[in-house]
């Protein structure tokens, strides 16, 4: 009762820290008098997605929630032969979160994914998922069986499909992307042919589907691997940002380590000089596991830790503090692996018409890593934007997806900016996103293809070195174009 009553104070205090941070610390941010704003703009013929500075026009935009079987896989034939005949394009998605209107076919014909049927087989701990799935509806029906997501994002928001879709990877160690754990999964080609796709049969298919962003079929379900849910409690290590790499090695080489991520420090003075190492193990007790929690309250203090950080660089150092020396204090109490990740995106969103949060991400050889920190301490500080977190996650090698942006043994570095909804704002995010690549990419590292569209096209070529032949492959079996969006559009089309 002592430790818990302990917990609960610090808790308080904690939470109390944070809200006066949020209401004294004032954002210092540059004024807006006479810049060009950007308003995105809305319809029933324009889709956007999570960056709110990708509004497309569209054909017409149709909601599909039929289980996976016959009256789905007709419904799905009967749009691509309509996209076929007027000569427009179709693209599947199912949150999009993306930040480039990678899932949104210009002029075309957009389909939602709105089902969330998962079934499981406990036997093989795996489970078999509508496409249209949400993480939050996998782990709520995962979490009573005692079975967690093998891999996914730290975020419960997107679509199963749309995971696999760009390949996207999580916190579990010593594990790939989210594709390294899909069995099969069922898939429509352009063709209007229902094929059977896994790392053995169709392997072709699969790969190129793997990180492929809808452009090679339409996925009807997915048969995917389940981890044990467990018990986990956390370790909390500080560091150079120097050496980050090799203690994060070592964690990831250490059997009894099933999750891990870090952090840097983001204040401008020594930007990215600091590291933070939180490790998750095991504990002894595996017996009646609580269900899969929410957001709770911490997590909204959190946010509004997280929000005062906007122009004010003493929030970013109470932050830092907060995660380094007062969170380890609150969090050495246990928690579950499917708590840790049911957490939506919206609990950091700041509501703010006038900003937008804008993500990028990299990836990195361990060998590397220092190239990376000078490459963002050059780059970055030195740019108009507001810089507000990264996280720093493993991803295996990745020998499958034709477009894999892990052809060895990498960190992420997922990154989170928010920028002003101005025509200097995105220029200046332009500007910086094509310096950051080309230092990443000169270093053998590569950056993420769902966010803004602000590299070139040389750039993409350098950090996906098969693109091009993807490009030719998915010619090959959509001789029409049929399946198309702003990413083939953009570049691969060019390719």
């Amino acid at each position: 009762m002592k430790t818990l009553a302990r917990r609960t104070f610090l808790a308080g205090l904690g939470g109390a820290a944070g809200w006066i941070a949020a209401q004294k610390l004032r954002p210092n941010l540059p004024v807006k008098d006479g810049t060009a704003r950007i308003v995105p703009a809305s319809g029933p013929q324009i889709m956007n997605d999570a960056s709110e500075l990708s509004e497309t026009p569209v054909h017409k935009h149709i909601i599909l929630s039929q289980d996976p079987d016959t009256a789905l896989i007709d419904a799905i034939r009967k749009e691509l032969v309509e996209a076929k005949s007027a000569n427009r394009p179709l693209n599947v998605g199912a949150a999009r979160h993306s930040m480039g209107a990678q899932a949104i076919p210009r002029d075309g014909a957009a389909i939602t994914f709105d089902n969330g049927l998962v079934e499981i087989d406990s036997q093989a701990q795996t489970y078999r998922a509508h496409a249209g799935a949400r993480w939050s509806q996998v782990i709520a029906a995962l979490d009573p069986a005692g079975l967690s997501p093998m891999v996914m994002q730290s975020n419960n928001d997107f679509g199963i499909a749309a995971t696999f879709s760009v390949n996207a990877h999580g916190w579990p160690v010593p594990k790939g992307p989210m594709g390294s754990t899909v069995k099969s999964l069922r898939m429509i080609l352009p063709s209007g042919d229902l094929v059977t796709c896994s790392p053995t049969e169709n392997t072709d298919l699969f790969n190129l589907a793997m990180g492929g962003y809808g452009l090679i079929g339409v996925i009807i379900d997915l048969d995917v691997e389940a981890a044990r849910n467990t018990r986990l409690v956390p370790s909390f290590e500080e560091m150079a940002a120097s050496d980050y790499a090799a203690a994060f090695q070592r964690a990831i080489d250490d059997p009894d380590v099933t999750m891990a991520y870090g952090r840097l420090n983001v204040e401008r003075t020594d930007f990215f000089t600091k590291a933070l190492l939180i490790t998750y193990r095991e504990t002894a007790d595996q017996d009646a596991l609580p269900a899969a929690s929410g957001s709770g309250w911490m997590s909204h203090v959190a946010s509004r830790i997280y929000r005062a950080q906007l122009g004010n660089e003493p929030a970013k150092s109470f932050r830092w503090w907060n995660e380094t020396t007062l969170g380890p204090m609150l969090g050495s109490g246990e928690t579950t692996r499917n708590a840790l990740i049911n957490e939506p995106v919206v609990t950091l969103d700041d509501g703010n018409t006038d900003r937008v949060d804008i993500l990028h991400e990299y990836f990195i050889g361990f060998d590397q890593f220092d190239a990376f920190l000078t490459a963002c301490r050059d780059v970055i500080p030195a740019s108009y934007q507001e810089f507000l977190n990264v996280t720093l996650r493993y991803v295996a090698q990745d020998d499958q997806s034709l477009l894999s942006y892990a052809s060895v043994p990498r960190i992420a570095a997922v990154m989170s900016f928010s920028q002003e909804l101005t025509q200097r704002g995105e220029a200046d995010m332009a500007r910086m996103t094509q310096a950051l690549i080309d230092r990443i990419v000169a270093a053998g590292g590569a950056y993420y293809l769902p966010y803004r569209p602000h590299a070139r096209l040389d750039q993409l070529s350098a950090a996906y070195p098969k693109a091009a032949q993807f490009a030719r492959l998915k010619r090959e079996l959509d001789p029409d174009g049929l399946l198309r969006n702003n990413l083939w559009d953009s570049y691969l089309e060019h390719l």
